[in-house]
């Protein structure tokens, strides 16, 4: 007895790919599954990590910067989040290297800064790019960008890559019944603006034509790794730097700040009700003679007291 799927949920992934099919948003596999393993009987030889980044970009980074390309719709910024995947992942190449699946790394951080709110604050992304020269692509990627960033990154996973849909839920942090919800609504949406793509086989063809139509290019793996080498140099000085400012700036306040309270001096006030000083005019002359008396007037007599010398 077979069980049908309920309807507006995606078929899975047996049902609607086809044996042999490919595609041109994922790297071809050898029979192992792994880019660039050796099936001779003597086992592949050890790489070096350099050696084992350069194999997986040279694997990967291809079909991302057409995936980005189809979340961003800026053939520039879908490179430089590529090459910002890459960087990351050559940073922390132990960890991304002992993970199950790298390329899914990579790609989840590519998506994350292709999809990045902040792009629209930068001077040199808000600026409309060319659209494609094919009116029909034109359509559909403007469709594509109307919907939202969480929706077309379910899309572009499942229709665009081939994925399953709790490998596509995982990759996108949300639970299968949600990831199905979304590619539901997605599906509806581009089928609202585009009649003719409602067939999701028909979609799943579109996606891959209007990849494949641009000229989009990525750096070479050495490039990269310089690049986030360089990144990890200047960040260390940096670091470095601030570290050595925060300490000489705990040590000067440490010398100069006071060791006791010192109670603040309370502002000044002004004193209400004394009367305004008196200011003395010129004397009469009256008073101009009779200060000359006195300044003549020998100091005898009971009027006056004068120290006398014992």
């Amino acid at each position: 007895m077979t069980t049908q799927n309920p309807a507006g949920s995606p078929p899975p992934r047996s049902e609607r790919r086809q044996p042999g099919r490919s595609s041109s948003l994922t790297s071809p596999q050898n029979a192992s599954g792994r880019p660039g393993s050796d099936t001779a009987s003597d086992g592949p030889l050890p790489l070096t990590p350099a050696q084992a980044f350069d194999a997986l970009y040279a694997f990967c980074a291809p079909a991302l910067v057409r995936q980005t390309y189809l979340l961003s719709g800026r053939r520039e910024l879908a490179r430089e989040s590529v090459e910002r995947a890459f960087q990351l992942a050559w940073q922390r190449w132990p960890e991304v290297a002992r993970d199950r699946d790298p390329a899914g790394w990579v790609r989840a951080v590519a998506y994350d800064c292709a999809l990045s709110p902040w792009h629209r604050f930068r001077p040199r992304y808000r600026s409309a790019e060319p659209p494609p020269a094919d009116p029909a692509d034109r359509e559909l990627l403007r469709a594509l960008l109307k919907l939202p960033p969480s929706y077309r990154r379910t899309l572009v996973l499942y229709d665009g890559v081939g994925l399953d849909l709790p490998e596509t839920a995982a990759e996108t942090e949300a639970s299968t019944p949600a990831a199905a919800s979304r590619l539901t609504h997605a599906r509806e949406a581009v089928a609202a603006r585009l009649p003719e793509l409602a067939d999701p086989a028909r979609l799943h063809r579109r996606l891959l034509e209007l990849a494949s139509a641009e000229r989009l290019s990525s750096a070479r793996p050495t490039t990269v790794r310089t690049g986030s080498e360089r990144q990890n140099v200047f960040w260390t000085r940096a670091a470095i730097a601030f570290t050595v400012t925060i300490i000489g700036a705990t040590t000067l306040t440490l010398r100069t700040a006071p060791t006791r309270y010192e109670a603040p001096v309370a502002p000044a006030q002004a004193v209400q009700g004394v009367p305004p000083a008196g200011v003395m005019g010129p004397l009469s002359p009256a008073e101009q003679e009779l200060r000359a008396k006195l300044h003549h007037a020998e100091a005898r007599g009971p009027e006056r007291l004068a120290p006398e010398p014992r």
